[in-house]
């Protein structure tokens, strides 16, 4: 049942296939076609058959911006104490016991906020395919902590059995008997990196309310656009300037499809990347 590590140094992609599929979902029908629709729509008319649907479209709307909210709340807490490095790493980390912020109550705050930000988006898709992501991406956050717990159990040894003992794994306690451990968050980084959760719970707190579902399909999309890049940034920040600024001028200038351009502006990118490594090989030689 645990993830093998290279689930974990794919997770992004992983993730990112399992969310396409749901909103592709091509046993729905075609994309334009008139039956498909969203689960936003779905729950909205399915509660509306029993109370309105006047009175029911808010409170789904309210119940996408609620889970969005904790995926957010949770993404951002978690991030800012574990720190960057770490949470986006492709090999897992093992450092001090973690002990402070949302890891004094519960064991996986970020795997719960992203299942609570997947959870939000999943109402945008159609609802078989939101059912499919959502089963899937529950096996596969699940697979993950069994396997970062028993590598840190592996490799911390006492300490992190005592602290297994201590704090659940998901549902949190509403009080911590461990002393913090003195971390102290990096807030201004983990709103930065966290942009994806952050946008999904403005597209559901602001966008929702237009009744426009291609508007939120635009708003989650973008939301994951400046997710890749701000993680882009925090790895490389030349090529990635390179790539948002090819995208840019290609798509909105000289109006390129965006699949082309994203293709084209990461060859780019790559291609700086390369420029950068060499300069900086260069530069280490000539100093040994």
């Amino acid at each position: 049942m645990r993830a093998k590590e290279i689930e974990f140094r794919l997770r992004l992609l992983i993730i990112t296939a399992i969310v396409m599929v749901g909103f592709w979902a091509p046993w729905a029908g075609p994309w334009n076609s008139p039956g498909r629709i969203s689960t936003l729509w779905w729950l909205t008319h399915g509660l509306g058959s029993m109370g309105g649907v006047a009175a029911a479209a808010p409170l789904v709307n309210v119940l996408g911006a609620l889970l969005a909210l904790a995926g957010a709340a949770l993404r951002v807490w978690g991030t800012a104490f574990l720190g960057y490095l770490t949470v986006h790493n492709s090999q897992m980390q093992a450092g001090n016991v973690m002990a402070d912020g949302p890891y004094r109550y519960m064991r996986n705050p970020l795997y719960l906020g992203a299942w609570f930000a997947m959870a939000a988006t999943a109402l945008v898709m159609p609802p078989t395919g939101a059912l499919f992501a959502m089963v899937l991406l529950t096996v596969f956050y699940l697979r993950l902590t069994l396997g970062e717990e028993a590598f840190l159990l592996a490799t911390l040894g006492q300490p992190y059995s005592d602290y297994l003992a201590a704090v659940p794994r998901f549902i949190p306690r509403l009080r911590s008997s461990l002393p913090p451990a003195g971390n102290k968050p990096d807030w201004r980084t983990a709103i930065f990196i966290e942009v994806y959760p952050i946008g999904v719970f403005f597209t559901f707190a602001v966008l929702a309310w237009r009744y426009d579902n291609q508007l939120m399909l635009e708003g989650i999309f973008w939301s994951f656009i400046a997710s890749l890049l701000a993680r882009g940034i925090k790895k490389a920040l030349f090529p990635t300037l390179a790539f948002a600024v090819f995208f840019a001028i290609a798509t909105e200038w000289y109006r390129m499809a965006w699949p082309k351009a994203a293709l084209i502006g990461l060859g780019i990118a790559l291609i700086v990347r390369a420029i950068f490594l060499g300069a900086r090989k260069t530069k280490q030689s000539q100093s040994a």
